[in-house]
């Protein structure tokens, strides 16, 4: 991922944040037999000790993705925060040069690290507890894994498989019109946080 200077964001408590907070990202692997790309919800995990932290997600058994990291490799996780599009419009500059133009504003984080498989049935259904606990934190009446059956997840354990990335590396870019000056800047958090579209009213928050 490129990252100019002004764009990039090195403070890893804040792109940990972000990976919970954005935590359906894309599991991407290449090899000799091409590149692959799954969408599948993450759960962050940093022990002490551990630098950058641990990744944890599961796939179904009849996705032939997991084969393909039985004997390790490099993966890459990408997470994808708000986006918006910024309209030069928003710019005060624009009535004075007319020297603007369009761009677009977005969060990301990717998390680049050796992957193992995992087909542990305990460590499988530890893993399936706290993705959901982590989830249904802010729910009203929060659900548990042990609501259901016992028998029944046991069936559903055996029909995945879990993939665990130790994080070497990890590079965030946050692109919020750092590079404009501040009247600029007053006039995109202004037109983002009045568009229609969820996405752009979120990724006003970050522009400061």
């Amino acid at each position: 991922m490129y990252v100019p200077k002004h764009f990039e964001e090195d403070d890893n408590a804040k792109l940990h944040q972000y990976i919970r907070d954005y935590g359906f990202g894309i599991l991407i692997v290449a090899d000799e037999d091409g590149i692959e790309a799954n969408h599948l919800p993450f759960h962050l995990s940093r022990e002490e000790g551990e630098s950058l932290g641990t990744l944890q997600c599961h796939v179904a058994r009849n996705n032939s993705v997991w084969q393909r990291l039985k004997n390790g490799g490099r993966v890459l996780a990408v997470f994808q925060g708000p986006d918006g599009y910024v309209s030069p419009s928003w710019y005060p500059s624009k009535a004075e040069s007319g020297r603007v133009v369009p761009t677009w504003n977005y969060l990301a984080v990717h998390a680049a690290g050796k992957a193992r498989i995992v087909e542990d049935a305990t460590w499988l259904k530890q893993h399936l507890m706290k993705l959901t606990d982590q989830h249904e934190s802010g729910m009203k009446e929060p659900w548990q894994v042990n609501d259901a059956p016992e028998d029944f997840t046991d069936r559903l354990v055996k029909a995945i498989v879990g993939i665990e990335i130790e994080i070497e590396t990890l590079t965030g870019k946050l692109k919020a019109s750092q590079n404009l000056p501040e009247r600029n800047r007053a006039g995109v958090k202004a037109g983002l946080e009045g568009s229609d579209q969820p996405q752009s009213c979120a990724m006003s928050k970050f522009v400061s």
